[in-house]
Formats: structure tokens, sequence, C-alpha cells
């Protein structure tokens, strides 16, 4: 089974460093994530206001050293969650909830997996349902470019996911689906299939382990950019590692997998 969506309208891109943004209010639900980490600053730097979600109290004063709002909220609370979105009037959400508490080689990975599929479903509907009851047409989302079905050749976003899969890895495509789609179903819902993410803040410190890679600051700057640039649908956001194509992030966003945080 092939999901198709609209293709963006191939806006130009440019260097990072020259990319000219519109002061916005944007809603991060997961910024003390690995990802929301990186890309906070990164947001607050290019101009907008962000308020940033965490589950626990102790980790607000995080938040605010990163230049967020803290906002102690949990996503499985669907109307604490809508006020919170209310409260907070965003002109952009963007979506980089998980729960992967236990790494690849614990006994508990397999619990962890479904704890994030369970994020990727109920999350993600309550967070939609949130943006939507305000009026937010931008959302965007974390997704992951790992659950392609087997074929040959370099996998685009228009090939099939592998939805045939059994096992934890059907858990994990039940979860892909269940977000792609409810972001897709916003009128600029923007879906980002990151690679197997490497660097500060994840399990892994270098790219050798599996492929498609991403370095987590690279993944940071596809959300910065998907803020301002591209259009509704689906983008690769990996580096050029033969697994997956990033050319429709490259030729809409801008992205850049070389992109790094200067520490």
């Amino acid at each position: 089974m092939t999901r198709q969506f609209p293709t963006g309208r191939g806006l130009s891109s440019s260097s990072f460093p020259t990319v000219e943004y519109t002061s916005m209010k944007i809603f991060l639900a997961g910024a003390g994530g690995a990802i929301g980490r990186r890309l906070t600053p990164l947001l607050c730097k290019a101009g907008h206001q962000v308020v940033g979600t965490t589950r626990w109290t102790n980790k607000a004063n995080e938040l605010r050293a990163l230049g967020a709002e803290a906002a102690i909220v949990d996503v499985f609370d669907a109307d604490a969650l809508t006020r919170a979105v209310t409260e907070a009037a965003p002109q952009v959400v963007i979506h980089q909830l998980t729960d992967l508490a236990f790494a690849p080689s614990s006994p508990q990975y397999a619990e962890g997996l479904e704890r994030n599929s369970k994020v990727r479903i109920d999350g993600t509907r309550n967070l939609v349902a949130a943006a939507r009851a305000v009026g937010v047409r931008r959302l965007i989302a974390q997704s992951i470019a790992f659950v392609y079905a087997p074929g040959e050749g370099v996998r685009t976003e228009s090939d099939p996911l592998d939805l045939g899969a059994t096992g934890t890895r059907k858990g994990t495509l039940d979860g892909v689906v269940a977000l792609e789609d409810a972001t897709l179903d916003l009128l600029e819902g923007i879906v980002l299939r990151y690679g197997f993410l490497y660097g500060p803040g994840t399990w892994f410190e270098d790219a050798k382990r599996a492929r498609p890679a991403l370095h987590v600051d690279a993944a940071a700057q596809a959300a910065l950019l998907a803020v301002t640039r591209g259009s509704h649908g689906i983008y690769n956001i990996a580096e050029d590692d033969g697994v997956v194509s990033s050319e429709k992030a490259k030729r809409e966003l801008g992205f850049d997998a070389n992109f790094r945080i200067s520490e």
C-alpha cells in the first residue's frame, strides 16, 4: 500500500546563516528531549518565541535556561494540553515528543518502543486536536525514515511503508502511520522523517551504527526551517548514505545534513 501526499512548492533554498525568518510564537511539545534541547536555542536565535513542554516540574528551569517559556503538561491529558496550547496562542506547533527511555541494547527496549508508539498515537491525536482548537494551521511532527518497505534503490517519500511488518516493528509502524495521518490532516501538516539519530543527548556519538543516519543538530535545523518553509507533506531528513533520499528537503526546506551547532 502506497500513501501519497501533495508535494511542496519548490521553494528556493539558501545557506542557514543567511535565512531570514518572521518572528512567530511556537509551541514546542517535547522541548526537553534530545532534539528539543538543540532546537529550542535555534528557534530563539531566529527570533521566535518558544513555549516548550515538559511533564516534569523539575525540568522547567532547564527549558527556561534554553530560552523557552515552560509549560508543565502531560500530552495524554487532552484537556490540559488544549488549555496549554490555548494559553500559548501559537502560530506553529512542533511535535518532538518521544518516550524512549531505554537504549536498543537494554532488556526494556521493547517496552520503550510500545510506550513510544502510544505517544505517537494518543499523544499526536491530542496535540493535533489542541492545535485545531486554537486555529493553528502548521504542525511539524517528528517521524522516522527507517520504516519503508524493503525494496531496491534509495527510498523516497512516495515509496510504501512496511505495513506488513510483524512483532515490535508492527507496533512501531502503527504508531508512525497514526502520527503521520493525524499530522497531515491539518492544512499545513508537515512530517519530518528522521534517520537514526546520533550526537549529543542521543544514545550514540557517531553514525556508524545504522543507516539512514542523522546528526541531532541537523534534525533540529530541519524543524527550524520547516517553521517558515515547505508545505503540506512528508520530507525525508537524513544523510546521503544510500538508504533514503533527502533531495526534497534540500530543495524545499534548505536542509543541510552537515549542519552543526557551535558549542
